[in-house]
């Protein structure tokens, strides 16, 4: 008698899950955890997964979901980094049924459209945010517009950088912006060591919101746009909106999910 086909693993969507590819960052910890997983479970290219499983921080995790953009396929991250926030807890024991009933968190990137001196325009996606920035030692100027209206006709400091609610625990809490939560629709817009006006501390937009940031005497004062780590010198003008068309999915441990964590950046010490 022919044994049956053991019932492919299905995740909480009921995607099937089987097909697992293992990518690493560059540092030993995390290049010696995908050779012991890959011997453990087994491997496909990143071209034929079901699900990836990235190894390293932070950095790792938004490199794999530039990597699997235009594919719905979901990002599972274990920390063999630093910091590693966007990631779950490294443990090699029963992988699939933790990609089984882990939690997805859906979100949808940035859309930069940059345009230089030269008349170039550059366009590239920010999972986390946007960011302007002085090229030399003098301060920025510049224009910022929201749905074609100028909200600020001058801002002087050395950046300015639009965060989705995923990006807003990265360089935007780091620039004192507001954190968000994951599920809100809101896109944060933070100045970076604002000189004038001096009390303007940023503002919350509506994510629906298309924001256009104009550089001032960008020959005197050379600007530089970059999209997550992307980066675009010297540019005149950048227009940001998001990209509800592209979805990328992570999971996390039941109760260790980014709207959890987001939650308690707030509360902590």
């Amino acid at each position: 008698m022919a044994r049956g086909r053991s019932p492919r693993r299905r995740g909480r969507n009921g995607r099937t899950l089987d097909r697992i590819a293992f990518v690493a960052s560059g540092a030993d910890d995390a290049r010696e955890a995908r050779a012991k997983l890959s011997e453990r479970y087994g491997g496909v290219p990143l071209d034929q997964a079901d699900v990836v499983v990235a190894l390293g921080g932070d950095g790792m995790m938004l490199l794999t979901l530039h990597d699997v953009m235009g594919r719905v396929v979901p990002i599972y991250g274990m920390n063999r980094g630093s910091v590693g926030f966007l990631m779950n807890d490294y443990r090699e024991d029963d992988l699939p049924e933790r990609i089984a009933a882990a939690e997805r968190t859906v979100i949808h990137p940035l859309t930069m459209r940059a345009r230089d001196v030269q008349g170039g325009v550059h366009v590239s996606k920010a999972i986390n945010e946007v960011a302007l920035w002085r090229q030399t030692y003098q301060a920025a100027k510049f224009r910022i517009d929201v749905d074609g209206k100028t909200r600020l006709p001058e801002l002087i400091c050395d950046g300015v950088l639009v965060a989705t609610p995923a990006g807003s625990t990265a360089y935007n809490l780091s620039a004192h912006g507001p954190l968000l939560p994951l599920a809100s629709p809101l896109l944060a817009l933070t100045p970076i060591s604002p000189f004038r006006p001096r009390r303007w501390r940023g503002a919350l937009l509506p994510d629906r919101a298309a924001v256009a940031i104009d550089v001032l005497e960008p020959e005197k004062r050379p600007v530089a746009a970059v999209a997550d780590n992307t980066e675009f010198r010297d540019v005149r003008r950048v227009e940001i909106a998001l990209d509800r068309k592209t979805s990328l999915v992570m999971l996390h441990d039941p109760g260790h999910g980014l709207e959890e964590r987001i939650l308690a950046e707030q509360f902590g010490w």
